[in-house]
């Protein structure tokens, strides 16, 4: 397929994104005084926003692509879910995926700021995993979707707040595989291990040292032995490990390649492993090779570097800049 084919394609797939999704909620004030009754400042508040997070963002970061996303997951049956369903309303997106719980609570994070200084972070949330109940409905929530869409590429978007667990995910790694649906995983440290048999693994560099327990160094020596030591533990079919400045490593059995970086001016890494993992399912929907794969997801990566705060790579500057490298 020609770079301008591949983009075209992006437009008719289906991908199913399965995950912790979140609320990030941003307050906005002035500080003028300090507080009598504590030494800490007084915001006035000026202005509030919500936003789509987590499993979310990956979701607008589909979307971006051209691709159709479709959510999956497990919140709280509160006025935070409310919320997150305007927000996908507001989006377009579809919510027949999400299931809500009164055992949790729908997860939002609170920042504060003053201008441009961070003040304070306050997060409510729910880390321990789901009931085994509500992991059985989020199977068959899987099975429903699958069966009314026709789905591409699955992405598990693991935040560690407990919507997978080694249950429904080796539940729905098995009807991937029946239906020959690729699997994309983002992984947290908790289900680290969980994702045998899925199509692409993408860890982080932390993320690989604290999953494996062990010491990666920069050499494609290390990364190689690190492959073959995940492999040992989880057997899974090809790996892309993000190095942030360093690029990316992409492995499988037959073949590897270190991508460097594409020189940037950094003005924020939030989301950029979520621009990775969206770009890298589109591609393996599309049965593309590792290398073209690796390289999409790079220079994606990237590119969200460039802006502020957590923002989806359009897919058209994703398609000039990589016509002007010519992969």
């Amino acid at each position: 397929m020609t770079l301008s084919e591949i983009f075209d394609a992006f437009n008719g797939l289906n991908i199913l994104i399965i995950g912790d999704v979140m609320i990030d909620s941003y307050l906005w004030g002035k500080v003028d005084r300090i507080s009598p009754e504590a030494p800490v400042p007084v915001v006035n508040l000026k202005s509030r926003e919500k936003r789509l997070g987590g499993a979310a963002n990956v979701v607008m970061n589909v979307k971006a692509l051209g691709c159709n996303p479709i959510l999956c997951s497990v919140v709280g049956a509160d006025s935070e879910a409310n919320d997150l369903k305007e927000l996908l309303k507001e989006q377009n997106i579809l919510q027949d995926g999400l299931i809500e719980s009164p055992n949790r609570v729908t997860t939002i994070k609170h920042r504060i700021l003053a201008g441009s200084q961070h003040l304070l972070r306050i997060d409510s949330e729910m880390t321990q995993a789901i009931t085994e109940q509500e992991s059985e409905k989020l199977i068959e929530k899987v099975k429903e979707l699958t069966k009314k869409h026709q789905i591409h590429a699955i992405i598990f978007e693991d935040y560690d707040k407990g919507v997978l667990t080694s249950q429904n995910i080796q539940a729905i790694i098995s009807l991937a595989k029946d239906k020959k649906i690729p699997t994309v995983v983002d992984p947290k440290k908790r289900n680290f291990l969980n994702y045998a048999g899925c199509t692409l693994f993408k860890p982080n560099l932390k993320e690989l040292k604290e999953g494996l327990n062990t010491e990666v160094l920069l050499t494609e020596k290390s990364l190689t032995e690190t492959f073959e030591l995940l492999n040992a533990k989880m057997p899974v079919e090809n790996v892309l490990i993000t190095l942030s400045e360093k690029g990316v490593f992409a492995k499988n059995y037959s073949q590897n390649h270190w991508i460097a970086a594409h020189p940037r001016e950094i003005a924020d890494v939030s989301g950029a492993g979520d621009t990775v993992v969206s770009i890298a399912a589109a591609c393996f929907a599309l049965r593309l090779p590792l290398f073209m794969t690796a390289s999409l997801a790079n220079l994606g990566g990237g590119l969200v570097c460039e802006y502020l705060g957590v923002v989806p790579v359009s897919k058209e500057k994703l398609f000039e800049e990589a016509k002007n490298i010519h992969f």
